[in-house]
């Protein structure tokens, strides 16, 4: 939400500051070289990425516009399941946790928390941490060696569609400058002709340099900024996914193995102790006010 309102605040200042200068719209209105600049930029993206990469890029943004996932309340929702997770298999065995990772849509626990079975990545990292754990004979760093390295091939594939959409921000202004050539091209053929109609082809072409460069650093560069911001929050997400699964692998207690968990949370969206013992010993009544 926030990204279309500094988007609207971006486009609101430029058109507020051409209409102070007395300006006219219809100038401006370029179809042609909107068509120019942006299909060119999309072929360079289309050429430089394969399928997944810009299937990604779309779901990024749809993420940037719909805002962060990772609020306090997920986070607690989060520490919760961990913790039933946890004495479940205090209290029943390490067959019992076996098969709730083995069928996670069909487990005790993991059935209760659908949005975390719909977050693949994440419901595939821990139950393949936790079933390596209750296999035993693995030592806790080997443990969390794998992890690290699951988490790093994550968190690169995450990045490619920033990249690609940073790469094509970059390239902006250039086609920019491409559709201003063009204009020229166009201006110098109608050179010996009506002033008005020279003059139009001159402010055409001037419009296509002034799209690019608004199009690289007024709306798909501060997008690409904002998709990484996403991406680094869901790694948070990840790091606290670890961070628990090394504690119940170092056979800590649940409430100690999540609260080591907790403690890495970012500051802004951390629950506190007290937030954290009662959504895990009191139902959800504490989330639901977090939320």
């Amino acid at each position: 939400m926030l990204s279309i309102i500094g988007i609207v605040i971006v486009l609101g200042a430029i058109a507020a500051g051409y209409v102070m200068e007395h300006g006219k719209f219809l100038v401006l209105f370029q179809p042609a070289e909107l068509v120019i600049i942006f299909g060119a930029a999309i072929g360079t993206v289309v050429i430089a990425n394969p399928l997944p990469v810009l299937t990604q890029i779309g779901k990024g943004l749809i993420g940037v516009f719909t805002g962060s996932q990772f609020t306090k309340a997920r986070y607690l929702e989060t520490l919760k399941m961990l913790y039933e997770l946890f004495s479940l298999a205090r209290k029943a065995g390490t067959a019992k946790l076996e098969e709730e990772v083995d069928t996670p849509e069909k487990g005790q626990v993991f059935s209760k928390y659908p949005r975390f079975i719909a977050t693949h990545h994440a419901l595939h990292f821990l139950c393949d941490t936790l079933r390596m754990a209750v296999t035993g004979g693995v030592d806790p760093l080997e443990i969390d060696s794998m992890m690290e390295a699951d988490l790093e091939v994550h968190h690169h594939e995450a990045t490619q569609p920033i990249a690609a959409l940073s790469t094509m921000a970059d390239a902006l202004p250039g086609l920019g400058i491409v559709a201003a050539v063009l204009g020229v091209v166009l201006t110098m053929g109608a050179l010996g002709g009506p002033k008005e109609a020279i003059g139009e082809k001159v402010a055409a072409a001037l419009v296509g340099t002034f799209l690019g460069i608004l199009l690289c650093y007024g709306i798909f560069g501060p997008l690409a900024t904002a998709m990484g911001k996403n991406v680094e929050s869901e790694a948070q997400y990840y790091g606290v996914l670890r961070m628990a699964a090394l504690g119940f692998v170092k056979e800590l207690s649940p409430m100690l193995a999540v609260e080591m968990a907790r403690r890495s949370i970012p500051g802004g969206v951390r629950p506190t102790f007290q937030e954290m013992e009662g959504a895990c010993r009191g139902g959800g009544a504490v989330a639901s006010k977090a939320a």
